[in-house]
């Protein structure tokens, strides 16, 4: 058997799933291998096994790490075609935006439960504090409606406190002490009044028994008698007229003008001299001192009376009568002892005494000394000003917190206990706010994290219209970056993508990954690429196209062991393995390179009685019998048909062997029904049918309905034979009308790519 040219990958071993216990091992594996088995037989575990790296032989001195393995397969598409937030036809493309979108989902999952929780203790948090802002406005209302009567009697302290609020705020912030009301109105008197001045206090009596005390007291107890022994002294006391004629002489005889004042004769000339030794000089001396008595206790009652004045103005707060009746009662006992001394001076031998005034004296200065305190307090307000308006009005708002205690009591627990609740709410919503925070910037992270895909959309775009698919489009999301739409040619989203579409969709974007890098890292390692059964559930169109791409993947590895002949510049694939259930995309990306023997293996998968195996398929050589080479397992009589098509040299075979590949490929391939086949080429088209002249030409018109005829019966019946065909029809004009089937069908590449190892391409190029 003639040898490979080894790649990448020298050896797989398998061991697990369907391969369990066959140690079945993989070998003389090349640049290009094709692996064909039914579904379930096993080629997803040897697609595995390859992107994973277990059981892989790799190329002397290298490993799993120098090689990028890419895989389609169900793997892939679920993590690389994921619908969006369940949003039909709305798609995101890479394994890393799928994943990084799935924690993006996550994480608005868990940031509208935050949100919810959030909003849930707000409004509690509102709630509690419309309770704690109506429980203060019934507390202010209660504390302004008991206390009335005091804001009304000390109204000036009530200054920028005349709402409930600024009231009550005062109020709590008040010691609570009982206060002495009268002590509080009269501050408040003092402080506030409109004509609060300054007093003068009564004047201090200093001794109050200064005139009790007087010197010379003692005279009034003291007989004062003449004892003179002239005639005349001697008649005046025998008649008892001796003070009478003292008196009379004191008062009268210097006014008398000489006359005696008694019967007002002429006074003789010596009566100076009589009179003056009618009396004694002791008596006079007595006398003279009892006189001396009265004038010094007049004169210390005059000196009293001036300090003893109730003072003008007058403290208001005094009541000054009990004053007044004491001072009118000291006149009076001192007028009376003035008249006392006045009649022991008429009567010097009488013995006199004198009501006391020290009594009066001390309880006028006990009602002085209590005046005074009034006033100086008033005077030291006075003088104090706004410092005793402030302490007035401390003690009015303390004293009203005292009375107002058992509210304020009741109030503060309420309010305590609401506003533990608000702030344990309020720790909530910040808790809450804290981990929003964290979510947005986590948000923001993993939208860093996602791999740009617009230049992946506009290649899958290029892709479908170059292909001439026209059934859909990728447009980016309006608001999403590397998010997409799959737009139908109308402009509306193609919400029933069918799986498979978005199995094309997700190979359209794997062929632009095998292209470049789209890895966040920019991996940049040679790339191994595993293709496992990409054509599942397409349509013959997608099915078309994905040939043509795996077979440019082909040519790209195959530069790497045919440089001297290449058809592409490029070599990025440095191994390629291609795994289908699907014979026909099989003989599609095979038939051309069963000839490339030395880069190219055919192995085929199997799997009886449960167990899955391996075999690098080979036959005879038919160049060489005694040898046996790898083959093609799979031979279709579809390519058979193409090859025969190609070959043959007799218009009626010809015809029998077009009619049979326009059956399978368009109705069992494509999913035509005959009439709609006959319809659009022969009715929509039948102007295409033109001669040289540019007439219709019904020739080609009859031809081309007899090779039509033989896919329609199935639909109008058995075919009556009406469609005769000459053998001596030119051959050439066959063919051509063969391929403008194709090209009317669009599917002018399949017929090139099926003509092409015959070199049958200018007839398409001539219709």
């Amino acid at each position: 058997m003639a040898d490979k040219i080894p790649s990448e990958i020298r050896k797989i071993e398998l061991d697990n799933a369907s391969f369990k216990d066959t140690k079945t091992v993989v070998e003389h594996l090349t640049f290009v291998n094709f692996f064909f088995g039914n579904n379930g037989c096993g080629k997803s575990t040897i697609a595995r096994a390859i992107q994973n790296g277990t059981g892989i032989s790799y190329a002397s001195g290298k490993t799993a790490d120098d090689y990028t393995p890419l895989v389609y397969d169900e793997r892939f598409i679920a993590r690389n075609f994921h619908s969006y937030r369940n949003m039909p036809g709305v798609f995101t493309m890479n394994e890393v935006n799928q994943t990084v979108q799935e924690q993006i989902d996550a994480k608005l999952e868990e940031q509208m439960e935050i949100r919810k929780n959030k909003n849930v203790a707000t409004e509690d948090k509102t709630k509690k504090e419309d309770s704690r802002a109506a429980l203060e406005k019934k507390f202010y209302k209660d504390c302004w409606d008991r206390t009335e009567s005091l804001r009304d009697e000390f109204d000036k302290t009530q200054d920028k406190k005349r709402k409930s609020k600024q009231f009550t705020d005062a109020v709590l912030a008040a010691a609570p002490i009982e206060q002495d009301m009268e002590e509080l109105r009269r501050l408040y008197d003092s402080a506030y009044s409109d004509s609060a001045s300054y007093y003068n206090e009564f004047s201090i009596i200093a001794d109050v028994s200064t005139l009790d005390e007087l010197d010379g007291h003692e005279i009034l107890t003291l007989a004062i008698v003449n004892s003179a022994d002239t005639d005349f002294a001697k008649f005046i006391r025998r008649i008892g007229a001796t003070e009478w004629v003292r008196q009379g002489h004191e008062q009268f005889c210097h006014i008398a003008d000489g006359h005696c004042p008694y019967c007002s004769r002429p006074m003789v000339d010596d009566f100076e001299q009589i009179f003056t030794t009618s009396f004694d000089t002791q008596y006079q001396e007595n006398l003279q001192k009892l006189k001396d008595f009265r004038e010094a206790y007049r004169n210390a009652a005059n000196k009293l009376f001036p300090s003893l004045a109730i003072p003008n103005p007058l403290y208001p707060k005094i009541d000054s009568k009990p004053y007044a009746d004491k001072l009118e009662e000291l006149k009076t006992t001192i007028q009376l002892n003035l008249e006392t001394i006045a009649n022991k001076i008429e009567t010097p031998a009488a013995h006199v005494t004198l009501k006391p005034t020290a009594l009066i004296l001390r309880e006028m200065s006990d009602m002085i000394s209590t005046f005074n305190k009034l006033i100086g307090e008033n005077n030291t307000i006075v003088a104090a000003g706004p410092k005793k308006q402030r302490e007035c009005t401390d003690n009015v708002f303390s004293h009203i917190a005292f009375l107002l205690k058992d509210l304020i009591a009741a109030y503060s627990q309420s309010d305590a206990d609401l506003k533990n609740e608000i702030d344990a709410l309020q720790r909530e919503i910040e808790s809450c706010d804290t981990q929003l925070a964290a979510i947005k910037t986590a948000l923001k992270d993993l939208s860093g994290k996602t791999v740009e895909t617009e230049s992946a959309k506009e290649k899958i775009n290029l892709i479908l219209r170059d292909s001439g698919m026209h059934g859909f489009q990728l447009e980016p999301h309006e608001s999403e970056a590397n998010v997409y739409k799959v737009v139908r040619p109308d402009g509306t989203i193609a919400n029933n993508l069918s799986e498979g579409e978005k199995n094309f969709i997700a190979f359209l974007y794997f062929y632009y990954l095998v292209q470049g890098s789209e890895s966040v890292d920019g991996d940049t390692r040679e790339k191994i690429v595993v293709i496992d059964d990409p054509v599942s559930s397409m349509d013959s169109n997608s099915l078309f196209i994905v040939s043509t791409l795996v077979k440019d993947m082909i040519e790209v590895c195959r530069n790497n062991a045919d440089n001297e002949n290449p058809t592409t510049t490029d070599n990025y694939i440095k191994q390629l393995f291609i795994l289908t259930h699907n014979a026909f995309f099989h003989q599609e990306i095979t038939y051309s390179y069963v000839p490339r023997y030395e880069y190219v293996s055919f192995f085929l998968i199997r799997k009886p009685y449960g167990k899955s195996s391996v075999r690098f398929f080979d036959d005879i050589n038919p160049k060489e019998p005694s040898e046996r080479i790898n083959v093609n397992p799979v031979k279709n009589s579809y390519a058979a048909l193409w090859e025969e098509y190609n070959e043959i040299k007799s218009s009626i075979p010809l015809i029998n062997v077009i009619r049979k590949i326009l059956e399978y490929y368009f109705l069992q391939l494509c999913g035509y029904e005959g009439l709609t086949l006959r319809k659009v080429i022969l009715g929509d088209n039948k102007d295409k049918f033109v001669s040289e002249d540019g007439n219709f030409d019904e020739e080609k018109f009859q031809l081309a309905s007899s090779m039509l005829s033989y896919i329609s019966a199935g639909s109008i019946g058995i075919n009556d034979g009406m469609y005769h065909v000459d053998d001596c029809m030119d051959i050439r004009e066959c063919r051509e009308i063969f391929a403008m089937i194709f090209k009317l069908m669009k599917q002018e590449q399949h017929y090139i790519k099926m003509c092409e190892p015959y070199k049958k391409r200018e007839i398409m190029d001539e219709v």
